[in-house]
C-alpha cells in the first residue's frame, strides 16, 4: 500500500498528464491543419488566397474572401438578434423568475436548447424560417425579380437560426456572472432607495459586464464554429454577400461541402480555409479569456 502522500502524488501526476494530453493534442491539430493549408499560402500569397473574392478549385484560383465575409455576417446577424434577448433572459432569471418556476420549467428548457442536435436545428429552418423569409423578400420591391435573394436562403435564415443555437451560451454564462456581483451592491443601493430595476439596470449590470460579454464573445464562437444547421439554410454560393437574403457559404461550410471530393491543391486549400478558421477562434477565445479574468480580477 502506498503511503497518503505518495497516493496524492500519484493522483497529481495523473491530473498532470490528462492536461498535458489535452494540450498536446489542440497542439497536434494546429500542427497539422498548418503543415497541410500553408502551402497555399506560399505558392499564391497570403493576400490573394485570404483577400481573394474568387473560389473556383477547378481553375486553381482560391480566394476564401467569400467565405470568410459569409461568416462575419452570419455570427454577426446572430450576435444582434441572439445577444439582447439572452441577456435579457439571463437577468429575468437571475434576478426576477419565481426560483421554483425557474428551476422547474425555464432552465430546463434552455439546457434542452443546448442539447439539440444542430441538424435539427437546420431541417427547422429549412421548414418553416426559410419559407418565411422568401415570403418576406418576395413582397419587397428590391428582391422580388431577383432569383438569388427571394428563395429564402442566406444570411437572414442563417442568422436567425444561430441566434438560438447561441442563446444557451449567452444566457448562462451570463447569468452566472450577475448572480456573481456582491450581493453588497445590490443591498447598498436597495438601502439608498433605489428601485430593483434601478438596481439592475445601473449597479448589478455594469458589475457584470465583463462576465456578460465573455458570455457574448463565447456566443460568438460557437457561431462561428457551426456547420451543418448553417449548410443547410445558408444557401452555400461562394459569393461575396450583397444583402441580408444573398445566399452565402461560410469557412465550415466550405470545408464541409468540399473535402468529400477535393484532391491535392483543392484538398490544401480547404486545410487553409481551416487555418483561418482557427485564427479567427483563437482570436475570439482570447478575448474572452480577456473578459473573464478582467471579472475575477
Amino acid at each position: 500500500m502506498l503511503a497518503r502522500k505518495q497516493r496524492e502524488r500519484v493522483y497529481e501526476t495523473i491530473l498532470f498528464c490528462s492536461a498535458l494530453a489535452a494540450a498536446a493534442v489542440i497542439i497536434l491539430i494546429a500542427v497539422f491543419i498548418f503543415r497541410e493549408g500553408t502551402p497555399v499560402f506560399v505558392k499564391y500569397g497570403l493576400g490573394s488566397v485570404l483577400f481573394g473574392v474568387k473560389w473556383y478549385p477547378t481553375g486553381k484560383v482560391y480566394g476564401l474572401w467569400p467565405m470568410v465575409t459569409g461568416s462575419l455576417c452570419v455570427t454577426a446577424g446572430a450576435l444582434v438578434l441572439g445577444a439582447p434577448l439572452a441577456v435579457l433572459t439571463a437577468v429575468f432569471l437571475a434576478e426576477l423568475a419565481p426560483q421554483r418556476a425557474a428551476a422547474a420549467v425555464i432552465r430546463p428548457a434552455i439546457d434542452l436548447l443546448a442539447g439539440i442536435p444542430s441538424v435539427v436545428y437546420g431541417l427547422f429552418g429549412m421548414t418553416t424560417v426559410v419559407p418565411l423569409i422568401r415570403t418576406l423578400s418576395q413582397n419587397i420591391p428590391g428582391c422580388a425579380g431577383n432569383p438569388v435573394l427571394s428563395t429564402g436562403y442566406g444570411i437572414l435564415a442563417g442568422s436567425i437560426i444561430l441566434a438560438v443555437m447561441i442563446l444557451p451560451t449567452i444566457i448562462n454564462v451570463s447569468a452566472d456572472a450577475i448572480r456573481c456581483v456582491p450581493r453588497e451592491y445590490k443591498e447598498g443601493s436597495l438601502a439608498l432607495g433605489a428601485t430593483h430595476w434601478q438596481t439592475i439596470y445601473r449597479v448589478l449590470l455594469p458589475a457584470a459586464r465583463p462576465g456578460i460579454l465573455a458570455g457574448v464573445v463565447l456566443g460568438m464562437g460557437r457561431a462561428v464554429g457551426e456547420t451543418m444547421a448553417i449548410i443547410m439554410v445558408a444557401g452555400n454560393a461562394p459569393v461575396v454577400a450583397s444583402s441580408i437574403f444573398s445566399s452565402v457559404r461560410t469557412l465550415t461550410g466550405n470545408i464541409a461541402i468540399e473535402m468529400a471530393y477535393s484532391s491535392g491543391e483543392h484538398t490544401q486549400a480547404l486545410f487553409a480555409a481551416g487555418m483561418a478558421l482557427f485564427v479567427f477562434i483563437m482570436m475570439i477565445n482570447t478575448v474572452a479569456l480577456v473578459f473573464i479574468k478582467k471579472e475575477a480580477g
